[in-house]
């Protein structure tokens, strides 16, 4: 759902963003990523799809920097991280408009140890990054998981596990 409502979202703006769309890859099947995460968490009840939204328009930003490319597409390596730049900053503003500065604050410690991962040629990392920072946008975040970002950020070879983990916990909690 949540592909399809990015790509309306971003039709419906138009401009250089809409003209690079492409939704030959949004899967039909029910897919579950980070966006749907969020939207599944008690902290976004009621507000769901406004979160699914946003996250998703996030992680496409995050494609466009590091690929795989999936919905907006470009061959243009500037125009990917610029395009990128864009869909944070949409996704961000959407979020502080709901007035949830905790999440603007945990979505924008996800796009920045995501590029520390990807920096360090991490994958592993990036993709728990991700996990753990959609518990906690829809959770809310524990002890465990901001410990978890300081290992993170400090380069710790086991931050990838202990950002899991703490995901883990919250969710099963």
């Amino acid at each position: 759902m949540s592909a399809q409502a990015l790509v309306e979202t971003l039709r419906a703006r138009g401009g250089t963003v809409a003209e690079l769309l492409d939704d030959s890859r949004i899967r039909a099947d029910g897919e579950t990523g980070p966006p749907q995460v969020v939207a599944a968490g008690p902290r976004t009840a009621g507000r769901g799809d406004e979160y699914e939204l946003l996250v998703e328009m996030i992680l496409e930003g995050a494609r466009l920097h590091y690929g795989p490319q999936r919905i907006v597409r470009t061959d243009d390596p500037d125009l990917a991280l610029l395009v990128g730049d864009q869909l944070y900053a949409l996704g961000l503003a959407r979020l502080a408009a709901l007035g949830d500065l905790e999440a603007v604050s945990e979505l924008a410690d996800v796009i920045s140890l995501v590029a520390q991962a990807q920096a360090t040629s991490d994958p592993e990392l990036a993709d728990a990054v991700w996990e753990a920072g959609a518990v906690a946008v829809g959770w809310g975040a524990s002890e465990q998981h901001v410990a978890a970002k300081r290992l993170a950020r400090a380069g710790h070879p086991g931050a990838a596990e202990a950002l899991r983990t703490a995901a883990e916990l919250v969710r099963s909690s």
